[in-house]
């Protein structure tokens, strides 16, 4: 015979059933199981008297088959005595968890977050008092636990029933409810249970005293233990030290004097059923993903642990496993928490938001600066309620950050720069900028971006704030790499480790709010928490740590959390290997580095339409015509030449190319001449080869080129170009300024077709078969200066 009492929400979460739920009743023969065998048996308490009235009245009502009296009487007799037996103890009332937290930290937040879940009762010992205890965030704690849990059992010392769990709280997180928890010490027969640990702590001599065990680990653990209320009232009556002493070796004293040991009847729990203690069994610990329920099992024992203890050097590991259990994130519901606490901007005026400082850092030479600058105008805050902070320590970006400063610096609160005459390095710079924040009691929040982040979401910076946290990063990826601006681990001596859900999270697998060891590049700091727990003048050095990871080393000793959040696309961070700083517009060279942010700067707008056949004009026949080039890169390349300055006399003899003879010599500049040829190359086969197959269908172009130019027409030079046909089996031509504002006449004439094309648009390209059937000339240049950029593909 058995019981099983159906609740739902209670299975799942492994907590306690709601009263006056339904029952079932199921009959198994006549086992003749005690009612104490079936209280263990069973996973809920049992709540039937109401049920067993209506099943007695129906038996007296003749409403059941006729059996004798007797065996009719017996299983009801057995399921009330089954009642009685377990009785208050099998109750969730009569479990009561007592912790120690004199600050409520980020930690302890979680540890009652996921004790609320599964509708533990706490009490909080400490709280607000001042702690002279040895580091809790680096050993077992200190005497200090020992008083206060003393002086909080006088009140409970004669509850017989009353079961009592004491556990640390900054590092700890439940996994199940306490129906598990109070089934599995039950199992355990003994009055007191501790956790057990793979290592001896805190004196090694005592090694030799411990009982030998067959299976499980040998040692105690201080950092969570359960018993009824008297005993453990007993374990800490003969307790008289200091708060600095050792917690850990007060419990182990006790546990290896036998006789105390046997007289509390005190027990270990070996094989990690109900406690995890996770510092030397980082290997034996995995998540467990079932039923939309997430558990951390050992893997060494196979079980469950209820008490999961981040003890020793492992709060990072806990802080992995925190993301998950209980129930933070699975792969049927997503991110569980990701709505909670938020800050509503919504419903603010633009004058009393959040006052805000942002940090700009530029340490090294950065490509795309002007655009950076652009996308931080574009973000959807206030100015008037932004200070800005800007360390440029690169002189190749002067003339950037002072056209900035000049066009735009009077439309924010303020701005502050330091630039490279002052001579301050990349930690101090940041140092600066958190503390102008730290000095200024109306600075709710401080913003740090580096130079390389292109921060394309312009809501960012509210979807920061409105996350609520104290620091937070968004999440930004080398485009098309895994290389991103958090890491999800530590390698032992405190550098990049590869965790589980690394790959999953920076491509988007896993959707949501990850407190990770290290962020970088990009994040979110209350101005509250800086004048507080981070006040410290230095946050970005720590020995021999780069800034970012002194930063966050530092912030991690605080006991604060870095989150890092993909629940949006914000944008992405630029390769900065390969920028060299030899020419006047350096991000040219960019294709291959940063593609897409070369792509967004220097192709046309409407380019993507052509390539899908929308706005291609066809002036003339079999010559196509269509948007290519942006402002900047037509602006760019004409004064990259110039700069450049090398033009040709325009004759025919030409050292430049194969013979040293040009039968129709312009003035121009090659494209190798300016090291472009490589760039030139990747440029035509990604955005002229699409085109040109869809154009010319069944051609298919590789893009090969022997000359690639840019060619200058003025009145007083070269005018105008004599009819020839190109070397080429299709040319580009691309117009690179504007005619009638920089150049009055100019044009192409195909003279087979006696067609001209006299009013060519900047950034748009000819494109025209070359040998053979289009004949053409280019037609005189009267005022002003002409450029245009050619290439005879295929020759």
């Amino acid at each position: 015979m058995g019981v099983c009492l159906e609740d739902r929400r209670a299975l799942e979460r492994g907590g306690a059933p709601t009263p006056a739920r339904g029952v079932l009743i199921a009959w198994h023969g006549s086992s003749g199981m005690a009612g104490r065998d079936l209280c263990k048996a069973e996973l809920h308490p049992i709540r039937l008297s109401k049920k067993l009235i209506f099943w007695g009245q129906d038996l007296l009502q003749g409403a059941l088959p006729k059996m004798p009296l007797s065996r009719l009487l017996l299983p009801l007799l057995l399921l009330l005595t089954a009642e009685r037996s377990c009785g208050s103890k099998e109750q969730p009332d009569d479990l009561l968890v007592l912790t120690v937290a004199t600050q409520e930290t980020e930690g302890f937040r979680r540890f009652q977050r996921s004790a609320r879940f599964f509708n533990y009762k706490i009490q909080v010992l400490g709280l607000n008092e001042e702690w002279h205890g040895t580091d809790d965030k680096k050993t077992a704690g200190g005497g200090q636990k020992i008083r206060l849990l003393k002086s909080a059992l006088e009140g409970y010392a004669d509850r017989d029933n009353l079961v009592i769990l004491f556990t640390e709280s900054y590092d700890v997180i439940f996994a199940s409810g306490p129906v598990e928890l109070l089934k599995k010490f039950r199992q355990a027969k003994s009055k007191v249970v501790f956790s057990s640990e793979t290592l001896i702590y805190p004196d090694r001599k005592l090694e030799s005293r411990y009982p030998q065990v067959r299976e499980g680990k040998r040692f105690l653990g201080s950092g969570g233990f359960i018993g009824y209320a008297p005993y453990l009232s007993k374990l800490v009556a003969n307790w008289q030290g200091q708060d600095s002493d050792s917690d850990q070796l007060f419990y182990t004293t006790v546990f290896l004097d036998p006789e105390k040991r046997e007289s509390i009847n005190i027990s270990l729990d070996h094989r990690c059923r109900i406690f995890q203690n996770l510092n030397g069994a980082l290997d034996e610990v995995v998540l467990k993903f079932e039923n939309s329920r997430v558990r951390a099992r050992n893997l060494a024992f196979d079980t469950l642990p209820v008490v999961i203890h981040g003890n020793g050097p492992t709060k990072l590991q806990l802080n992995y496993l925190g993301n998950y259990i209980p129930q933070i994130w699975t792969f049927e519901t997503g991110c569980t928490v990701c709505s909670e606490g938020l800050r509503n901007l919504s419903s603010l005026r633009d004058d009393v938001l959040p006052l805000v400082l942002i940090g700009i850092f530029i340490e090294q030479p950065t490509p795309f600066l002007t655009p950076f600058f652009e996308r931080l105008q574009k973000l959807h805050y206030p100015k008037k309620r932004i200070q800005l902070f800007i360390h440029n320590h690169e002189e190749h970006h002067l003339s950037q950050v002072d056209e900035f400063v000049e066009e735009h610096g009077e439309e924010y609160r303020s701005v502050k720069v330091i630039g490279p005459d002052d001579h301050v390095e990349n930690a101090d710079a940041r140092n600066m900028g958190v503390d102008l924040c730290r000095q200024d009691p109306v600075c709710e929040y401080y913003f740090s971006i580096d130079a390389e982040t292109v921060v394309k979401n312009p809501d960012t910076l509210r979807i920061l704030i409105e996350q609520n946290k104290l620091v937070i990063a968004p999440l930004v990826t080398r485009l098309g790499k895994l290389w991103s601006n958090f890491w999800g681990a530590l390698s032992a001596d405190g550098y990049y480790a590869r965790s589980e859900d690394y790959i999953d999270i920076v491509q988007k697998r896993r959707v949501g709010l990850w407190n990770v060891p290290y962020i970088s590049s990009i994040y979110l700091i209350k101005g509250s928490i800086l004048r507080s727990q981070l006040t410290q003048a230095d946050l970005f050095h720590s020995g021999k740590l780069d800034a970012d990871m002194a930063f966050c080393h530092n912030v991690r000793e605080q006991g604060i959390f870095l989150f890092v959040t993909n629940q949006q696309n914000f944008g992405h961070i630029l390769s900065l290997e390969n920028y060299q700083t030899t020419h006047l517009h350096n991000d040219l060279w960019q294709i291959f580095s940063n593609p897409e942010d070369w792509k967004e700067k220097y192709i046309h707008e409407n380019y993507t339409a052509a390539l899908k056949g929308k706005g291609i004009e066809t002036p003339c026949p079999d010559v196509y015509w269509f948007p290519l080039f942006t402002d900047t890169a037509c602006d760019e390349l004409v004064e990259e030449m110039e700069n450049f300055g090398q033009w040709s006399r325009g004759d025919n003899m030409d050292s430049r190319i194969l013979g040293g003879y040009e039968n129709v010599p312009t003035i121009d500049i090659h494209m190798n001449q300016i090291n472009f040829e490589r760039e030139w190359y990747k440029f035509l086969l990604d955005y002229i080869a699409p085109i040109t197959e869809k154009l010319y269908p069944g051609y298919y172009t590789k893009t090969q080129f022997e000359l690639a130019f840019v060619v200058r027409y003025k009145p007083d030079e070269q005018p105008s170009l004599m009819p020839h046909h190109d070397a080429s089996t299709f040319t580009i031509n691309i117009a690179l300024n504007r005619v009638g504002i920089d150049y009055e006449g100019g044009g192409c004439h195909f003279l087979r077709y006696n067609c001209s094309i006299t009013a060519p648009r900047k950034g748009w390209t000819l494109m025209h078969p070359g040998r053979l059937t289009h004949y053409h000339e280019g037609l005189p240049t009267t005022k002003g200066t002409r450029y245009i950029a050619v290439s005879f593909l295929d020759p």
